[in-house]
């Protein structure tokens, strides 16, 4: 039986940041079989983001089993994100690129 999946505790930050960008933000971390943390959207655009916590050892923020299945399977890109910085970087490339 799988275990009550939690949140990363920067998750809210990340969450909030993410929405001062303009992105609609669903939770997703329960889901379970490595399914991302967060699905985000913007201007018809959708994207998965898996969030670990940067305030811990790079050793807790690898990817379990699950997740690294799931990212290896799924065709689109998946954006991992540790913090605010990294929020503002996808912020950015969307900007410029217009994904």
């Amino acid at each position: 039986m799988r275990r009550q999946a939690r949140a990363d505790a920067n998750q809210p930050t990340i969450v909030a940041a993410l929405r001062r960008c303009g992105f609609v933000v669903a939770h997703c971390h329960t889901v379970g079989g490595g399914f991302p943390d967060l699905v985000i959207s913007r201007n018809g655009w959708t994207g998965l983001v898996e969030v670990k916590d940067g305030g811990k050892p790079p050793s807790a923020r690898k990817l379990t089993k699950d997740e690294a299945d799931f990212h290896q399977k799924w065709p689109g890109e998946i954006f991992i994100v540790e913090s605010v910085e990294d929020v503002l970087k996808l912020n950015e490339r969307f900007i410029n690129e217009a994904v």
